[in-house]
């Protein structure tokens, strides 16, 4: 069984990673940070675009791997980080299919009202799109 959790170093993205941990202590935890993409930049300067992209991956995987490794390294979890580019929800929902993952987990910032309104909710779209089960810890 493969559970994958959503982590861009928010706190509630640790509170998923503590979750999925204590939930399938016997199962591989798969860590997908999402680089997101901006918008229109794919169009110009596709090479330029796609070494900073790598850039940035490289980066990532690094600040991913020391915020949390102290974590499932103590709880000796089974782990892998993987980074993904593009739309968080977009992206988490499409590797999860395409990885065969059983569960997901996301944390949720817990937005409401107009805000959740205005700044949309990975959460909340990947709840809606993602064929497998969905925990969104809060």
């Amino acid at each position: 069984m493969a559970i994958l959790v959503a982590y861009d170093g928010s706190y509630p993205a640790q509170q998923a990673v503590e979750h999925a941990v204590r939930e399938y202590p016997d199962e591989e935890v798969i860590l997908l940070r999402v680089v997101e993409a901006a918008g229109g930049s794919l169009g110009a300067g596709f090479n330029l675009t796609r070494e900073r992209f790598m850039e940035k991956r490289e980066a990532v995987a690094g600040e991913t791997a020391e915020e949390v490794s102290d974590l499932l390294e103590a709880e000796d979890v089974e782990y892998r980080l993987e980074i993904a580019v593009g739309q968080p929800a977009t992206e988490i929902v499409s590797f999860a299919e395409e990885n065969d993952v059983d569960q997901i987990v996301v944390g949720s910032h817990g937005r409401a009202g107009p805000s959740r309104v205005l700044l949309g909710s990975v959460a909340e779209k990947v709840v809606r799109r993602a064929p497998m089960p969905v925990t969104v810890v809060r």
